[in-house]
């Protein structure tokens, strides 16, 4: 059984002008102390068509970590332009939220993000070359996309049914209801302390889901376009 489950993610400044840095406040429930720290990475999707976009807007270590209910906010900054694909600078992407425990990510829960300009003109005629400080990101917070990981956690050697090298249909739940886990009730969230840590690690956006045919890439709801979705998320979800 995972040790740790994230019970709500609310994302602060939305919708906001591209060159804010994202904000998510995080609050997990920790079922016992854990002997290391959890790492947390925000990831922006670039391009639908390669990986090779994927940027790692920053990474955190957050510990220790003891048992019960803890609340932080993850902010960083946004990604670097020109290391996106003119073609995709505007319309629909995804930003990833991973976490995970000795290496082994256990929870990834994705957003779909719009970037629109915010001038009708822009919007009717888009320039050629994208002028970034005319857009508006926009993320649907109310519909995220979780996947879990059954890893090892602190137990013995070999208890765990998977080595954390990636994901698989036996191991991974994609969770179709778009909710985040249900946590145990708690009157406190205490906030932890991390130390950031920047580093080059790339992932694709199939990492979204365990199933190879499903993708957070597919068409998000049409009321989604043009929308302010300034909402948090909190509904509840079994825990595997």
């Amino acid at each position: 059984m995972a040790k740790v489950h994230v019970s709500n993610v609310v994302v602060l400044n939305n919708p906001c002008p591209f060159y804010t840095p994202f904000q998510f406040e995080i609050t997990f429930e920790c079922i016992e102390e854990l002997k290391e720290d959890l790492e947390w990475k925000i990831i922006y999707v670039g391009s639908a068509e390669s990986e090779a976009y994927d940027q790692v807007l920053d990474t955190v270590f957050v510990g220790p970590v003891p048992e019960g209910r803890h609340m932080f906010v993850f902010q960083a900054d946004p990604p670097d332009t020109g290391k996106i694909p003119v073609a995709d600078a505007v319309g629909v992407t995804v930003v990833l939220l991973t976490c995970s425990y000795r290496g082994k990510e256990f929870v990834r829960v994705g957003f779909y993000v719009n970037n629109e300009y915010n001038e009708p003109e822009l919007r009717e005629v888009p320039p050629s070359s994208p002028i970034y400080d005319k857009l508006v990101r926009n993320i649907l917070a109310t519909q995220p996309r979780v996947t879990r990981f059954k890893i090892e956690w602190d137990d013995k050697p070999g208890s765990a049914l998977t080595n954390g090298a990636g994901p698989s249909s036996e191991l991974a739940q994609h969770d179709n209801d778009n909710s985040i886990d249900q946590g145990n009730d708690s009157n406190s969230a205490p906030p932890l302390i991390g130390s950031s840590a920047n580093n080059g690690d790339s992932f694709g956006r199939d990492r979204l889901s365990a199933d190879s045919t499903s993708s957070l890439m597919e068409p998000p709801p049409t009321n989604f376009l043009g929308a302010n979705n300034n909402d948090s998320l909190s509904s509840p979800m079994e825990v595997i």
